[in-house]
């Protein structure tokens, strides 16, 4: 079995089209939830009027996903947008090195840069993880679930952690530490 992999793609719609395009969207999100793997997806403008939609999708494995890439159900997803939508550009990623690339223009013919040396993103994971680490083990220290047994006790401290790691204070991190790790 292998890591979860995130999948990120970036697609053109003319921006009169916003409406069918969110439909669209919530189709495909919908068809891909009753994958097994399916961990999730989101999607974000720069702009109201953009005409780039950037999206993410995520399954448990590699296995997962090539299930929903070969699926009748996506083939028949995108043909519904053929002539509408427009994919510029794709990539697929396993770990959190993701976090640690500066961001590229689709348009950009130089190719992608590299990510920083992995010391330097255990560095800023660390600092991070430390103070959340921290906080939390501080609060659950002050409630009920200090007499919880250690398992339990660690599995629900992981279990906030884990998000707020992922999507609060990992992207807070690297937008602050980006001129350390790209120098």
């Amino acid at each position: 079995m292998s890591a979860p992999v995130t999948v990120s793609v970036t697609r053109h719609v003319d921006p009169s089209r916003s409406s069918e395009m969110l439909a669209w969207v919530q189709a495909g999100t919908s068809l891909a939830e009753k994958f097994d793997g399916f961990l999730g997806s989101g999607w974000v403008r720069p702009s109201e009027d953009s005409s780039d939609w950037h999206m993410l999708y995520r399954f448990a494995d590699a296995e997962s996903l090539a299930a929903w890439d070969a699926s009748p159900q996506r083939e028949w997803w995108l043909e519904a947008a053929q002539g509408s939508v427009e994919e510029r550009s794709r990539e697929r990623r396993t770990g959190i090195e993701g976090w640690f690339d500066e961001p590229t223009s689709i348009e950009s013919t130089s190719p992608a840069p590299t990510p920083p040396p992995r010391w330097k993103q255990m560095v800023v994971i660390f600092m991070g993880f430390f103070p959340l680490s921290l906080a939390v083990n501080f609060a659950v220290g002050h409630t009920p679930l200090a007499d919880w047994p250690l398992v339990l006790r660690v599995f629900v401290t992981i279990l906030v952690m884990t998000p707020l790691m992922t999507y609060v204070v990992l992207p807070w991190i690297t937008r602050r530490m980006s001129w350390w790790l790209h120098r």
